[in-house]
């Protein structure tokens, strides 16, 4: 599967982007599909999750952002809001099908490009 990220950009603290990440190939349906984020000088960590047994997300993230799908569309989505300024990352989506709630990078076997997500304080 290949994956494209969108969405990303400038945003105030307290507001709200939404990314997208869609995927070719003709079974995305079976992917587990997941966001992590980089933020410059620290590692890659994990944000969200989601496959056939629901959502998962990391506990600096719970609350504020919501992870869906679009298996019609072969695309992933994250809704972002209450934006902090450590919320300040590239936003990478993923996707594997061995682990629903897999939240090491290591698990991603596809990984698209990257999308900056900048948040001013």
């Amino acid at each position: 599967v290949q994956l494209q990220a969108s969405g990303g950009g400038l945003m105030q603290a307290g507001g709200s982007l939404r990314l997208s990440c869609a995927a070719s190939g003709h079974t995305f349906s079976m992917y587990n599909m997941a966001w992590f984020r980089q933020a410059p000088g620290k590692e890659r960590e994990f944000v969200a999750c989601i496959s056939w047994s629901g959502t998962y997300y990391a506990d600096s993230v719970k609350g504020r952002f919501t992870i869906s799908r679009d298996n019609g569309k072969k695309t992933v989505y994250l809704q972002m809001n209450s934006l902090k300024p450590e919320d300040t990352a590239v936003y990478y989506c993923a996707a594997q099908t061995h682990d629903p709630r897999a939240t090491l990078p290591s698990e991603y076997g596809y990984w698209g490009q990257g999308t900056l997500v900048t948040v001013s304080s």
